[in-house]
């Protein structure tokens, strides 16, 4: 794309292009000049097989930024049903295919002994592996006759945990009824990775285009683009309901969304 100045890097997760497989992610990624990928583990089987990924990584031509562990209720036997299994398998892929950053969210309240320990250990896998561990913000489960369940443990908000990296996801923020802006501002430098969506505030993770929802998107990449963040911006966002065509077409949108409001456009590019 002319006119583009390297700062941070934009990436697209694999989970995108769902129900398409990560080969597809990575077919799109590299056609419509995202700078790299995220994989989402357990999206499909080929997402596990590490020397896969490598060889598709190495076939279109395009890094792999980030690794997010399987941690979601349809991926507990994915790598196996130990979670610091999983973890540790995730940081030895992200050194194998080249990746800085290993995404994962906090424990399940029913993983008692892997919740225990979370905080600390990821410090010490983090130290141990040379990754960035950055852990992601979630939302309390809301139950269909109202209340909240509180799926996490310690918590599914990072702010007043002691971990040292963090992952701001804006979709997970509008479901949690919170402000990433705020976000950004609280968590300053312990962001470290973010997933670029949107939402209106109801109880399903939308993950919409960002733009589409009240998590006021632009004014994020703006805050992010004025404080220097390095970090690398992942478009993780639901286009299930399209065809290939309609969804090339919206994660081409998201991408060009994302270089103009992090400033990486020149003005008549932009």
């Amino acid at each position: 794309m002319s006119g583009f100045r390297a700062e941070s890097k934009v990436a697209l997760s694999t989970s995108s292009v769902y129900p398409e497989n990560t080969a597809a992610g990575f077919e799109i990624a590299s056609l419509l000049g995202y700078d790299g990928v995220e994989v989402m583990v357990g999206i499909d089987p080929l997402a596990a097989d590490v020397d896969a990924v490598q060889r598709l990584r190495d076939y279109h031509r395009i890094p792999v930024l980030a690794i997010h562990a399987p941690c979601l209720l349809v991926t507990q036997r994915v790598w196996g049903s130990d979670p610091w299994v999983k973890l540790e398998r995730a940081t030895e892929a992200a050194n194998q295919l080249g990746a800085d950053v290993v995404v994962v969210h906090p424990p399940f309240r029913w993983q008692r002994s892997y919740a225990t320990r979370f905080v600390e250990g990821v410090r010490e896998l983090a130290a141990a592996s040379g990754v960035t561990i950055a852990v992601e913000n979630m939302y309390p489960w809301r139950a269909p006759g109202g209340g909240d369940f509180q799926a996490y443990r310690p918590s599914w908000d990072p702010t007043d945990l002691d971990y040292d990296h963090l992952t701001l996801d804006l979709s997970h923020a509008a479901t949690a009824r919170q402000n990433s802006l705020d976000l950004v501002r609280r968590w300053e430098d312990r962001l470290a990775h973010v997933h670029l969506t949107d939402g209106n505030g109801s109880a399903k993770d939308q993950h919409l285009l960002p733009g589409r929802g009240t998590q006021r998107a632009d004014a994020v990449l703006a805050e992010l683009a004025g404080r220097g963040y390095r970090g690398h911006v992942v478009l993780e966002v639901n286009t299930n309901d399209l065809d290939r065509r309609g969804r090339e077409e919206a994660l081409a949108s998201a991408l060009l969304f994302a270089r103009k409001h992090l400033g990486q456009l020149d003005e008549d590019a932009a």
